[in-house]
């Protein structure tokens, strides 16, 4: 948020968040003891934080280091006996009874009134300004006020910042997903609009979400995700060149990557170059000789260009082949052509590794062989391991692909494990065989340090083939068809058919090349000769043949391009969020508490319904991760964060559940209902199974919280 990186940097984002939680947290608890004083209730603590106290103030006796608890009733003790022996003395000053204190975790605070705590419901107090002493519909108000100063305060946070303007990205979609929701929904008024194709677009402008008008793109994701698990959602979109609003009813799916319902697109990006700090090595590595960032995307294959989606679609059109790309600067107006070549496609498909969906790239099976990755420095590796290293073993593992290698070394977490490389230059089997004993570092799940990648794009060397894949776009699980010819890990495939092949990409086409005829008049499968290289000593070769099912041919002739210039090289779209007046700031605010309010209900109850599951949640620890990201992008974010966390801390203090402030409402109402409280035996029990309950929650949010933090 100040401009400053690394360690330093992460710990100042990391100070300004915790602040601004103890800021929530003292006008949550603000609100308990001025309704305690307006009710007449005698307050013996306003504290922020738990345990002990590490400074106090006490009106009478000034600030103390630690609690001023003990010294306050010696006080009280010493004044009683003194106006009992001297009742002809004047009074002494008057000291409050009430304590202010910081303690030692600052995680949350709490107000402590005479009668009321809800740890012990047994302390409770005859006294005239006890906390029993109000009636119900006061105690009604002291309870509910810390919740209320939480929605006024975010509220007001929300008004300064749509004053001041918030930059989000739009709800404009980017990419859409081949074979997603969203790519096969169809207009409902389509015709009428003249649009007969299915699906969103690149450059769609979402106008609303079930009646609905999302402000950000955020919101778009959110609709998604707290979708019911049945609930079809209608997008209304404006799309350039449609004369009206266009309407699809999307339902959406569970994503594989995130776990949470999803439509299938992304958020747009612009056509504008982003500034890289090693810019000189992206101009390298892509071609982009005469590329300034700052240049704008203007034409791609021949077609105008807006967003880099359109770089996507030109891939699309191009066939493979090469194609134009023109850059322009917007301010001299000088344009820059290169060239790209586009990448071919390959199957992408989801394989379990350890109970978690792990995406691998794979052309109808063939799988490369985990290697470190040849583009990574030097500094990337450790342990003796070089750029460009083939993993020939590891561990027991011959040959493995990128999840089995992963496997394997996570399995050996905390332990040596023995690994053997095969380095240099010429043909892969004949290469030099290194043996490398390596600590995995119980770390992060178990690494053994280099930056992975597989032979895919750069050998066709093999691993086995997976037993099964889960396509991510309609979630069947298959056997993929090369376990049927590949059973020897380190096969090198060098020939189909006739075609000499040296990577996957290349195999593909030869592939497309020999079952054309067959997928063209509809066959219900295609026999096609590999030739395969063992890695035993003398390398001996074999011919094998491969039966492709109708299936198969599909998926194979239906593999695309892509772009050969990465969409990550681009600006994301920005919009500002800006009200024109302070009236309508104030409604922007008011929208976005209540949004953010029904969001949290909402949550909830797709928790009970199975569409949220509860490792999506945040705690502590994972909220402040996400605090110190956002504090990087300016204090106008910072302030939004900290308005989203002060309705969720409305929210969740005011759940029906004991402990929290919706517990003891309910227990009011009980006994404004009944004429008398709750009997003390059951809430003694009920604060027992809420302080379970959220000791519980807490417990196993943090475990995830800290497991995604370190990519355990």
């Amino acid at each position: 948020m100040f401009g400053l990186t690394g360690t330093f940097g992460t710990l100042v984002d990391l100070a300004v968040i915790a602040v601004g939680f103890g800021l929530i947290i003292f006008v949550h608890e603000l609100g308990h003891f001025l309704a305690a004083k307006w009710a007449g209730i005698r307050v013996l603590a306003f504290a922020v934080g738990f345990g002990p106290a590490m400074v106090s103030y006490r009106k009478g006796l000034g600030f103390r280091r630690g609690s001023s608890e003990e010294e306050y009733h010696d006080r009280l003790d010493a004044l009683a006996k003194d106006a009992t022996t001297h009742e002809d003395k004047p009074a002494r000053p008057s000291i409050s009874p009430t304590e202010y204190r910081l303690n030692a975790l600052p995680l949350g605070g709490y107000v402590k009134m005479l009668g009321q705590d809800d740890m012990d419901p047994g302390a409770v107090s005859a006294a005239a300004d006890s906390y029993q002493s109000r009636p119900v519909w006061k105690r009604m108000v002291v309870i509910s006020a810390g919740v209320v100063m939480n929605l006024v305060t975010a509220a007001v946070v929300f008004v300064g910042v749509f004053m001041v303007g918030l930059q989000v990205e739009p709800a404009t979609v980017g990419i859409v997903s081949p074979g997603s929701p969203a790519a096969m929904a169809v207009a409902s008024n389509g015709a009428a609009l003249g649009v007969t194709e299915p699906g969103l677009r690149t450059g769609d402008r979402i106008v609303s979400i079930d009646g609905e008008t999302p402000q950000s793109y955020s919101d778009v994701v959110l609709a998604t995700a707290i979708a019911g698990p049945k609930q079809t959602l209608t997008f209304d979109v404006r799309r350039e060149g449609v004369d009206g609003v266009l309407s699809f009813d999307i339902h959406p799916k569970k994503s594989e990557t995130t776990g949470l319902l999803d439509v299938g697109v992304t958020p747009a990006l612009s056509g504008e170059v982003a500034k890289w700090a090693d810019w000189d090595q992206v101009v390298e590595r892509y071609g982009l000789q005469g590329v300034e960032p700052g240049m704008e995307l203007v034409r791609a294959g021949g077609r105008e260009a807006r967003w880099a989606a359109d770089l996507t679609e030109a891939s699309l059109r191009s066939g493979g082949q090469t194609f134009d790309v023109v850059f322009k600067d917007p301010e001299t107006g000088h344009e820059v052509t290169v060239e790209t070549t586009p990448r071919a496609e390959l199957c992408e498909d989801f394989v379990d590794l350890n109970g978690t969906p792990t995406p691998i790239e794979h052309l109808l099976g063939l799988t490369g062989v985990l290697m470190v990755n040849p583009e990574a420095g030097e500094e990337d590796t450790a342990q003796g391991l070089k750029p460009g290293d083939i993993f020939a073993r590891i561990g027991a593992v011959e040959f493995p692909s990128l999840v089995e290698g992963i496997r394997e070394i996570r399995a050996h977490k905390g332990r040596r494990l023995q690994v053997v490389v095969l380095r240099g230059e010429g043909p892969v089997l004949e290469r030099a065989r290194v043996t490398l004993d390596v600590e995995v570092s119980r770390a992060s799940g178990g690494r053994i340090g280099f930056a992975p990648d597989d032979t895919a794009r750069h050998d066709a060397l093999l691993a086995l083939p997976p037993e099964r894949v889960t396509d991510p776009t309609t979630d069947k699980s298959r056997t993929p068809p090369a376990t049927r010819v590949i059973d020897v890990p380190g096969s090198r495939l060098v020939r189909v058919g006739e075609t000499e092949v040296g990577d996957l990409p290349a195999v593909r086409t030869a592939l497309v090349a020999q079952t054309q005829a067959a997928y063209e008049s509809g066959a219900s499968w295609a026999d096609v000769e590999l030739t395969l290289e063992l890695p035993q000593a003398s390398h001996p070769v074999v011919t094998r043949s491969w039966r492709l099912g109708r299936d198969d041919l599909e998926r194979l002739h239906d593999l695309s391009w892509d772009s050969g210039i990465p969409l990550a090289l681009f600006e994301s779209e920005k919009t500002t969020l800006q009200a024109k007046g302070p009236v309508q700031a104030v409604s922007m605010g008011l929208h976005e508490t209540k949004r953010v309010m029904l969001t949290t209900y909402l949550t909830f109850a797709r928790l009970a319904q199975g569409t949220v599951k509860v490792e999506h949640l945040k705690g502590p620890v994972g909220i402040a991760h996400m605090g110190t990201l956002i504090a990087e992008r300016g204090f106008v974010w910072v302030l939004f964060f900290l308005g989203l966390i002060s309705v969720n801390l409305a929210v969740i203090n005011f759940l029906p559940l004991p402990i929290v402030d919706g517990g003891q409402f309910l227990m009011l109402c009980y006994e404004g209902v009944r004429g008398k409280p709750v009997p003390i035996p059951v809430q003694n029990a009920v604060t027992m199974a809420g302080l379970v309950l959220i000791g519980s929650v807490f417990i196993i949010v943090t475990f995830n919280d800290v497991r995604a933090l370190f990519g355990v």
